[in-house]
């Protein structure tokens, strides 16, 4: 079973920078594409970031594009999502997660694996 564990949350000021990361475990994941989505209170978990494992082809939402980077450490099975010119409105709880496919997917229902979250608060 693949378990995703995320980590790297906090608490950053308006225009400041975080950086998440989510550690995978359970098999190999050279097929796979991973995502990030977030969840705010009374909104639909929405999809922020993704990329290709063996690849490294990356995909954004728009309300990110320029400010959040994604990137993997195969070595460490590790991806990361560095935040950076942080707003307000990404205030959220962040999660994890796995496909076992290579497309550009946006839908949480098109990913099977996730994990616990990690909230993000930004402060103006």
């Amino acid at each position: 079973q693949v378990q995703l564990v995320e980590s790297g949350g906090g608490l950053v000021q308006a225009e400041g920078s975080l950086r998440l990361s989510c550690a995978a475990s359970g098999r190999t994941f050279g097929t796979y594409v991973m995502g990030w989505f977030r969840q705010a209170p009374g909104k639909e978990r929405e999809f922020v970031a993704g990329i290709r494992w063996s690849a490294g082809g990356t995909f954004y939402a728009d309300s990110v594009k320029g400010r959040f980077t994604i990137s993997r450490d195969n070595a460490k099975n590790t991806v990361y999502l560095q935040m950076n010119s942080l707003k307000v409105e990404d205030t959220a709880v962040y999660y994890c997660a796995a496909r076992e496919n290579y497309g550009m997917a946006r839908a949480p229902n098109d990913y099977s694996y996730w994990g616990q979250g990690t909230q993000v608060t930004v402060s103006s």
